[in-house]
């Protein structure tokens, strides 16, 4: 009885963390001058790093960059966990999100994410290449983009096969591709499963779950830029997964004591 009443303590209190910072989004929307359209979207970035850091504590996670993540533009990559990765990659590194282009037309979700800057994405029948061209535009136009390559979120402890496709987008703007990896620990120092999000796990269990985790701690680790000049696609497939599998086992090395 002690553990039902305190869950759904940290529940409630999870889901008023979550309302008052929805609202507080909006706030900072206005203050940026984010609803209108000739707003640049490089004013935005530190409303948005903001916001993402108070949508993460509202869950009771904290953030930590293991090494400072540089403000540089490009291409950004992450390993994919659960959802908590939007919010805690957004509150490090200066990015704009892609997302479907009917998730624009969501009430509240959707009124946010384009005051974010975030980069909609018309799609095709499947069209990879399509994306990557609009992608490249993105970044043409000075906004960095993140994806997340595994193209699927795993339990965190290994980086799961990349699909590159859609870093054709750094070869033909001939920015750097700047990966990073994320790894979820609880207070015993172990990963946080409560944390993952991924096999038969609904979203509404994911929430309940990291909800009822308490001390949850989010590690950053920026990894080196990997430039495109002189490599096709193929060749960047196979050095970003090399780097990612190396950076996460480093993370995990450095901050994992159980």
């Amino acid at each position: 009885m002690v553990n039902f009443i305190r869950n759904q303590f940290h529940r409630s209190k999870a889901a008023f963390g979550l309302t008052s910072t929805l609202l507080n989004g909006f706030q900072m929307a206005y203050q940026a001058g984010a609803f209108n359209p000739k707003t640049s979207r490089s004013t935005l970035t530190p409303y948005i790093q903001k916001f993402c850091r108070k949508m993460a504590g509202s869950f009771g996670v904290e953030v930590v960059q293991v090494e400072p993540v540089p403000q540089r533009h490009g291409l950004w990559v992450s390993n994919h966990i659960s959802w908590l990765d939007i919010p805690v990659v957004g509150s490090v590194a200066p990015v704009f999100f892609l997302s479907k282009a009917e998730i624009g037309e969501w009430p509240i979700f959707g009124r946010l994410a384009k005051a974010g800057g975030t980069l909609f994405i018309q799609r095709g029948s499947g069209d990879a290449g399509s994306v990557s061209d609009q992608i490249a535009n993105f970044l043409e136009d000075g906004s960095s983009v993140v994806f997340f390559p595994e193209a699927t979120t795993t339990d965190g402890r290994q980086i799961k096969k990349i699909y590159g496709k859609l870093l054709k987008a750094a070869i033909d703007t001939g920015l750097p591709i700047c990966p990073m990896v994320i790894a979820y620990v609880d207070k015993a120092g172990k990963l946080s499963d409560e944390a993952a999000y991924y096999g038969e796990r609904t979203m509404a269990q994911s929430l309940k779950s990291v909800a009822d985790a308490k001390g949850i701690t989010a590690y950053v680790l920026p990894l080196a830029p990997i430039y495109p000049d002189g490599h096709d696609q193929r060749t960047l497939t196979t050095l970003l997964q090399s780097a990612m599998e190396q950076g996460l086992a480093d993370l995990h090395s450095r901050v994992l004591t159980a």
